[in-house]
């Protein structure tokens, strides 16, 4: 029987522990508390924790795309649920095309040698480094009077690529480093082509770094504010631009932004998800079995 001893910690490390967690999840606690309230309760004086919780908010914003009609809504406004479909195809699209040419980028730019390597490989890490405030006038300015894709679905999913596309190639470089050359002169020597290396070879290894690079991808295009509300129109708009075009100076239904917020949320934590799970399959995929 062995005797093994607990250090105790600093009851000052537990205290911050809890406050970093209230901190984290305080504001998404309030915003659910929020969305299922009516406006009555969260505007009344006397509100409080002790309330009636209803879906009635939820019911609002997703109006157009549920199968029944609620019959609190005199106007249903396709608003919302038309900015969602935009903004899962924006950010699915921008994901797929980002991958597909930042791993196929940073696969050329550690396995091939040319001149300016060097140089390419810093340009793009600098590129990140550019605020999407400090682009929004000369992109504004090339797609609407130049390309005229203002206002487009495509012109949105190919500003994203473009934003997201060196970081994923900054990212992937570090997992293409570490996949041995001699797989590949193998692969070579039984007869595979340079796709078949890089698709049957290359890739199922680099998986780990291909699903955290779409998770950030995908997160940043889902979540971008500045550069949508300055290029799409009506029709093409996301749902954070169709979220704050939400807040006008006459009415704010608070329940129903909050609600939004939290569908807004849901996305992007189901593809976290999704995507981590592919993580840990490429992580324990090599492991070896006693």
């Amino acid at each position: 029987m062995s005797n093994t001893t607990y250090d105790r910690q600093n009851p000052a490390f537990y205290a911050l522990i809890v406050a970093l967690v209230v901190m984290a999840i305080g504001p998404i606690l309030m915003m659910l508390i929020t969305s299922l309230r009516l406006n009555v309760d969260i505007m009344s004086d006397t509100s409080s924790l002790l309330f009636m919780p209803t879906i009635r908010n939820y019911e609002t914003a997703l109006c157009d795309m549920l199968w029944y009609e609620p019959g609190h809504v005199d106007y249903c406004d396709p608003t919302f649920g038309r900015a969602l479909v935009n903004s899962l195809v924006i950010s699915l699209v921008a994901t797929a095309l980002t991958l597909v040419s930042g791993c196929m980028a940073a696969y050329a730019l550690v396995r091939f040698r040319f001149m300016g390597r060097d140089t390419v490989a810093m340009t793009t890490l600098i590129m990140r480094m550019v605020p999407p405030a400090v682009l929004l006038v000369p992109v504004f300015g090339i797609w609407t009077f130049q390309f005229r894709l203002d206002g487009t679905t495509g012109g949105i999913i190919l500003i994203y690529v473009a934003m997201n596309l060196p970081f994923v190639i900054w990212i992937l470089q570090s997992f293409i480093v570490q996949v041995p050359i001699q797989l590949e002169e193998a692969a070579r020597m039984d007869g595979a082509g340079p796709f078949q290396v890089f698709f049957l070879v290359v890739l199922p290894i680099i998986q780990p770094g291909l699903a955290a690079a779409s998770i950030f991808t995908f997160r940043i295009a889902w979540n971008e504010f500045l550069l949508a509300n300055a290029l799409a129109d009506r029709k093409s708009r996301t749902v954070p631009v169709t979220s704050v075009n939400s807040l006008t100076e006459f009415d704010i239904d608070w329940g129903a932004i909050m609600a939004t917020g939290m569908l807004l949320a849901i996305p992007p934590i189901i593809f976290t998800f999704v995507a981590s799970r592919q993580i840990i399959t490429g992580m324990t995929a090599g492991a070896v079995k006693g």
